[in-house]
């Protein structure tokens, strides 16, 4: 893709509220081959919206990443890619996964998997805009009666689209329900394009079963990696024929604290530490006493408190 050469990839796939820059740095010291932003806004880049902006920044240490940007007009996105081209991406993401209302409601996000047209033409005038990789996230379709990834997915390939990421489920899913692994196949069947799986990654084993059961070329983790960055480093494991190395409560605590410390030190500490609430009940998911604790972290207003 571009000028990286991969051997199976395992990305971070864009979360809002999540991906930011201190946790694509976490993640990318576990093994993970390339970052993806959160979604940044076209217009917000046109408009040079001050914290649209910081959504551009990217650590030395990230390489291979890619900014997502989301929206529904094609002059705009050309020139928000290149925005992102300028400040360092390595790729350029589109996005055409997110279902929440007020993204969709504008046409952006999902919404443009009802409009391959316009979809198509967002896609090559990005492609034309910048000499980096163009890469896109899609769902299956609107809704189960409107299944449509491999028309949009060879229309992306028409366009000049570098490899695709299909989360397998439709935007009236949501984030419920099973993904449907065989729509990821069916693109992979067919596009020449590189074909990342996405959805229901929450252990290594999962993901070694989507690449045996979709032959899709990497995989894309999203919630699976959050409060979790360890699941590359078990995913390289598993790929390599080695034994998934077990995290212990002490390391836990330890890559919690530390994610705290960079939040706080990237975004200032009173918005730094409320962010990190919703973080740390997603590190102790699973652990002893976890629920009684996680409604604790809700009223931390500091890293002493946190200590505590």
């Amino acid at each position: 893709i571009g000028q990286f050469d991969f051997q199976t990839p395992l990305i971070l796939a864009p979360m809002a509220g999540v991906t930011d820059l201190p946790f694509r740095v976490l993640c990318k010291e576990q093994g993970c081959d390339w970052t993806v932003s959160e979604m940044v806004s076209a217009k917000g880049i046109l408009y040079n919206n001050a914290k649209t902006l910081q959504m551009l920044a990217i650590a030395p240490e990230e390489h291979p990443t890619a900014l997502q940007l989301f929206g529904a007009v094609p002059d705009e996105l050309a020139t928000a890619a290149k925005v992102a081209a300028a400040a360092g991406a390595d790729f350029i993401d589109l996005n055409m996964g997110c279902p929440v209302p007020k993204v969709v409601n504008n046409g952006e996000g999902s919404a443009l998997m009802r409009t391959p047209q316009l979809a198509y033409e967002i896609l090559a005038g990005m492609v034309d805009a910048v000499s980096k990789p163009v890469t896109l996230k899609m769902r299956t379709g609107w809704d189960e009666d409107h299944i449509n990834v491999v028309e949009m997915a060879k229309l992306a390939e028409k366009a000049g689209v570098a490899a695709i990421a299909v989360h397998g489920r439709t935007r009236m899913q949501f984030y419920g329900g099973k993904a449907d692994w065989t729509l990821i196949k069916a693109v992979k069947d067919a596009v020449k394009i590189p074909v990342l799986g996405n959805g229901d990654i929450f252990t290594a084993r999962d993901g070694l079963r989507m690449l045996k059961e979709t032959a899709c070329d990497g995989l894309m983790i999203g919630r699976g990696a959050d409060g979790n960055p360890w699941i590359f480093a078990q995913l390289k494991a598993v790929l390599t024929g080695k034994e998934i190395p077990e995290v212990g409560i002490s390391e836990r605590f330890h890559m919690l604290r530390r994610h705290a410390v960079m939040l706080c030190e990237f975004k200032g500490t009173n918005i730094g530490i409320k962010e990190m609430r919703t973080h740390a009940a997603a590190y102790i998911k699973g652990l002893p006493r976890a629920a009684a604790y996680r409604s604790r972290f809700f009223f931390i207003n500091s890293l002493s408190d946190l200590d505590a």
